[in-house]
């Protein structure tokens, strides 16, 4: 199991107890299939639609762990509009469409299973009658929505470089009145441009970057071994290419990585930090990498930059030199409807370096 999963597993093993018997069930039939960060939001979901329950007095029960099935059947369509509407247009953490999607879409989960799955000892269904059956979920991902979405917040073409050489030594130029971030800096700058090469010419996401390990790295073939998303075969690693570049940032940063960052032999991790206080390096954690990359971008101009959109950056540029297949592969995702995002940003991105090149011959021959 990965550090990440391994975390999320704890925690979700903490929150599940403070749920129906009924969750419970649920959760434990869905855990093979389903990783513990996916289940955990499921948790998440879950606790939100029962304080809301309870709060509007359709529910009874003193806490989330008393909620029954019963009360789940004599939900009326009614209900579950308010509880929309509760999450689009309440004071404090309004959630985003796609935010709403998700949530429903985890209820749809639990009562399907619940009517359509789930038996009593009389091999009736657990759930009697499905309101959820008829909540109509839209989709919200639609790849052209999204390619116009990530319009002009990525890198692209020269770009990608750039972004890469200001970590290893424009950053320093900006920061230089600032001896506290400047000494940061000067300590981080070969693991903090190496991070972001790898992004950038492999597409990693950020969980299978903080997973890496040293013995997952096979530079002479540029390739790395990781833990892909929805693979749930905890012995197996999918091999990940990455390009020329990377190489020779990754030899660079390995040099430094035991003698700089203090790391004891016992730290598998490839990419390590020294914690504040502590005196050995230890595993980056994704927020730290996040924080890092976004620390970088609003210096750089773009402030809008994340380790999610360096992954997308790579998918665009990659797609410009290979079919759709090539670029789900190298990615890890589930199927080609997701890649579609790039085969729309890339058509868009194409239009647009022809347009500069047609700019850049009108100069000339004025």
């Amino acid at each position: 199991m990965t550090i990440q999963k391994a975390i999320d597993r704890k925690k979700l093993d903490e929150r599940v107890v403070d749920m129906p018997w009924f969750v419970q069930q649920f959760i434990d039939y869905k855990l093979p299939d389903l990783s513990p960060s996916t289940l955990l939001e499921y948790v998440r979901d879950y606790e939100q639609f029962f304080n809301w329950l309870r709060a509007e007095g359709l529910s009874e029960a003193a806490g989330n762990a008393q909620v029954t099935l019963l009360e789940l059947e004599r939900l009326r369509m009614e209900s579950i509009v308010g509880y929309r509407i509760h999450l689009t247009t309440r004071t404090e953490g309004t959630n985003a469409r796609i935010t709403v999607s998700r949530k429903m879409s985890s209820l749809r989960s639990l009562f399907h299973y619940l009517s359509q799955i789930a038996e009593d000892e009389n091999f009736y269904p657990l759930l009697k009658r499905n309101i959820m059956a008829k909540v109509e979920i839209k989709r919200i991902h639609k790849p052209k929505d999204t390619a116009a979405k990530l319009k002009g917040k990525i890198l692209e073409e020269d770009e990608l470089l750039e972004f890469i050489g200001y970590i290893a030594e424009g950053y320093g130029a900006d920061i230089q009145n600032n001896k506290q971030a400047l000494h940061s800096y000067e300590q981080n700058k070969e693991r903090d441009a190496c991070i972001a090469s790898l992004i950038l010419n492999s597409g990693l996401r950020v969980s299978e970057l903080v997973n890496l390990n040293v013995d997952d790295l096979d530079l002479a073939n540029k390739l790395l071994y990781v833990y892909r998303k929805g693979n749930n075969d905890e012995t197996f690693k999918t091999p990940v290419y990455f390009r020329e570049q990377s190489k020779d940032d990754l030899t660079h940063y390995l040099m430094l990585r035991q003698t700089r960052y203090k790391t004891p032999k016992r730290e598998k991790a490839l990419f390590v930090t020294i914690p504040n206080g502590q005196k050995e390096g230890k595993r980056m954690t994704k927020r730290a990498i996040q924080a890092m990359i976004i620390k970088y971008a609003k210096r750089f101009g773009k402030p809008y930059l994340t380790v999610h959109k360096l992954r997308h950056s790579f998918a665009t540029d990659y797609y410009l030199q290979n079919d759709i297949y090539k670029t789900k592969e190298q990615l890890g995702h589930a199927s080609t409807e997701t890649t579609e995002v790039y085969a729309h940003l890339t058509d868009k991105t194409m239009s647009e370096a022809i347009e500069r090149r047609n700019e850049a011959r009108a100069d000339i021959g004025s």
